[in-house]
């Protein structure tokens, strides 16, 4: 048995007429035992129930799968053999939900699927250098995949015409196939017992009611919550300024940081902070909750796409380009705004009931090159500031 790495554990998902494997990342990174994924004859509603735990987020309730009609826009067709080998940081429920349509349109093609936070990912693809053992990272904002960029190779999809230009990467490298606006979480309940006021800002982090009561992820641990960080220091006064409010907002948490950001809004939603700090798409999982309400705060938020990238090197390019086509399809996307609540960059998809259009959010200028080529300046800063307080 080989020892684990951190990495986080992923789940067997039986098809009907073969083996999902999503397998505990092991040794050098590859699934335990290498197996692969039967993707033949996969039955949706075999999956229910199944959880998955990751690095970003995921929920831990039994689900069931719904799958889509093949879509006429992948670049692939059914006789396509061989493998496919998927790193993603996504949540079960959405994750599953396109690899078993996409195993229904490919029944050839085998899957294996290891699932992970994405700054523990990148650094695995990273670290496999010019012999990668995953083909395709699906998931994760594309920041942090700026910042990996020399991992990833170039490739236009066959939907990139139906993609907004401000989601896909002007060398190639990933093309965003959901856009994350950032919010703030907050809990009702908690809040109205205690006499104090629902955030609207980022300003309001900082009350000092709020002390020891916001829950945000540490930077290093997770691709979005370093973007939750730059979001707030463009918000907040820029490359220079902004370090400013991230000093007082420091102070403000009060030593308690969470390892995973997939635990912030699970943990106000529970009661054992106020606010979070969290993405749009697990803010929306608490629509139907009177007790939890979430803001796009006033003075700007980022909306970095979760992105979808080829690995440079890897070993089944071909069935890569395949999977990221279908992952962008129409009918893709269609599923997973309808059922899954997250937002398409699909210019010809509606998006999910409920949600503000991008238009209507007051957006920071997000600065990509900075973010991807300063990430770790960035982060050490932050560190800085928590330590020590400068």
């Amino acid at each position: 048995m080989r020892r684990r790495l951190s990495v986080k554990t992923t789940a067997l998902l039986m098809a009907a007429a073969g083996l999902i494997s999503l397998m505990t990342a092991c040794g050098n990174g590859m699934p335990a035992g290498n197996e692969a994924v039967s993707g033949n004859s996969a039955d949706s509603s075999s999956l229910s129930g199944t959880e998955i735990s990751n690095g970003d987020g995921l929920s831990e309730e039994p689900f069931t799968v719904s799958t889509p009609a093949d879509s006429d826009e992948s670049s692939g067709s059914g006789t396509d053999t061989g493998t496919v080998v998927v790193y993603s940081p996504h949540d079960a429920d959405p994750l599953n939900a396109d690899i078993v349509a996409f195993m229904n349109a490919y029944p050839s093609i085998k899957v294996v699927l290891v699932a992970g936070g994405t700054v523990e990912l990148c650094d695995r693809i990273r670290s496999q250098g010019d012999s990668p053992e995953a083909d395709v990272l699906w998931g994760g904002g594309a920041d942090t995949l700026s910042a990996y960029g020399d991992c990833f190779e170039q490739y236009s999809s066959v939907n990139a015409a139906a993609i907004d230009s401000k989601f896909i990467d002007p060398d190639g490298k990933w093309t965003g196939e959901s856009p994350l606006p950032m919010v703030i979480i907050y809990n009702k309940k908690l809040l109205s017992e205690a006499g104090i006021a629902e955030p609207s800002s980022w300003k309001d982090l900082l009350n000092p009611e709020l002390k020891g009561k916001i829950a945000y992820c540490q930077p290093s641990k997770s691709g979005s919550a370093y973007t939750q960080l730059c979001t707030m220091i463009l918000a907040m006064g820029g490359k220079t300024d902004g370090w400013e409010y991230m000093k007082k907002l420091a102070a403000n948490l009060d030593g308690r940081i969470l390892d995973s950001s997939g635990k912030c809004h699970k943990l106000v939603a529970s009661g054992d902070f106020a606010v979070g700090i969290t993405i749009e798409k697990s803010a929306v999982l608490y629509m139907d909750n009177p007790d939890i309400g979430y803001c796009y705060p006033s003075e700007g938020t980022s909306a970095v796409p979760d992105s979808v990238a080829i690995i440079k090197n890897c070993s089944h390019e071909e069935n890569a380009r395949i999977f990221e086509d279908f992952i962008l399809s129409r009918d893709a996307q269609e599923e997973q705004s309808k059922d899954w609540n997250r937002r398409p960059s699909r210019n010809d998809v509606s998006l999910p009931k409920g949600l503000s259009p991008i238009s209507s959010i007051r957006l920071v200028d997000y600065d990509f090159s900075w973010s991807a080529a300063d990430k770790e300046k960035i982060i050490d800063h932050f560190n800085s500031i928590l330590t020590s307080g400068t």
